[in-house]
């Protein structure tokens, strides 16, 4: 069971590291991916969106006085990442009218992997931060 102390800045960590991905996602798609090919634009967003990652879960920690608590921490991760990974499988899929196994089936291995490595860097980040 989540503790309540980590819904709503779950739902902020989300929420930020989403706007960032999306607005990253509108240049990747409209001008990256036609010069560079979809493998290298998406490896490319990815440093931006680790950065986006370290600095919202530094602010949400500091902004909501989150203590070291792990399970605390690991709490936040999770739903932000539950959120994220279930807007991914409905809202992303609906638009590009991929069934799930197709989406799964057409991502490119190399940037594929380091987008999942991604997702989990983004539900652990928060027990990274502000540790004192």
């Amino acid at each position: 069971m989540l503790y309540r102390g980590t819904i709503k800045p779950g739902l902020f960590y989300f929420a930020i590291v989403f706007a960032v991905g999306f607005g990253l996602g509108i240049v990747r798609v409209l001008w990256l991916v036609p010069r560079l090919g979809e493998r290298w634009a998406e490896l490319l967003e990815m440093p931006l969106m680790f950065f986006a990652i370290l600095l919202a879960a530094k602010w949400v920690t500091q902004r909501f006085s989150v203590p070291f608590a792990l399970f605390e921490r690991i709490g936040i991760g999770m739903v932000a990442l539950s959120l994220m990974v279930s807007l991914e499988f409905t809202l992303v899929l609906w638009l590009q009218g991929l069934t799930l196994r197709e989406y799964i089936g057409n991502r490119d291995p190399v940037s594929g992997i380091a987008y999942v490595i991604m997702l989990g860097v983004f539900g652990l980040m928060p027990c990274l931060v502000n540790r004192r």
